[in-house]
C-alpha cells in the first residue's frame, strides 16, 4: 500500500504511528517532494468512491489564498485534477492508495475496516 503524507501534519504523524502499531507495511510518500499528477488523482478519486472535494485540503492556508471554495462548484473534474496536481499542499492528507480503495485523511475505524483489522 501507498501512504501519501506531508511529514508535518500532526494527522499524518497519528495515521503513520497507527499503521506501524499494526506492523502494516507500507510505501512512504512525501506529497510536496513527490506531489500528486493529475493522473494519480484522477485513479485514485475513482476507486475511492469519494467525491472529489474530499481530495481538497479544505482547511489549508493555500485552499483559502486560492478562494477554492467559490471556485470548485464552477470547475469541470478534469480542471480540479489538474489543479490538485499543481501543489501538494491542496492535497487532503494523508491519503492511503490500497489495491482496491483509497482512503483520505486519517479515520481510525475506517482505516480498520478497509484493512480488516
Amino acid at each position: 500500500m501507498l501512504f501519501v503524507e506531508y511529514p508535518k501534519c500532526s494527522t499524518c504523524k497519528k495515521a503513520k504511528a497507527w499503521l506501524d502499531a499494526h506492523g502494516l507495511t507500507y510505501t512512504d510518500r512525501h506529497i510536496v517532494g513527490k506531489n500528486p499528477t493529475a493522473a494519480e488523482v484522477k485513479k485514485w478519486h475513482k476507486r475511492s468512491g469519494l467525491p472529489l472535494k474530499r481530495f481538497f485540503n479544505t482547511s489549508g492556508m493555500l485552499y483559502r489564498e486560492m478562494g477554492l471554495s467559490k471556485k470548485l462548484p464552477n470547475m469541470t473534474e478534469e480542471e480540479m485534477y489538474k489543479l490538485l496536481a499543481t501543489d501538494g499542499m491542496l492535497v487532503k492528507r494523508p491519503i492511503l492508495v490500497l489495491e482496491d480503495s483509497v482512503l483520505t485523511g486519517f479515520q481510525e475505524a475506517e482505516w480498520a475496516k478497509a484493512l480488516g483489522l
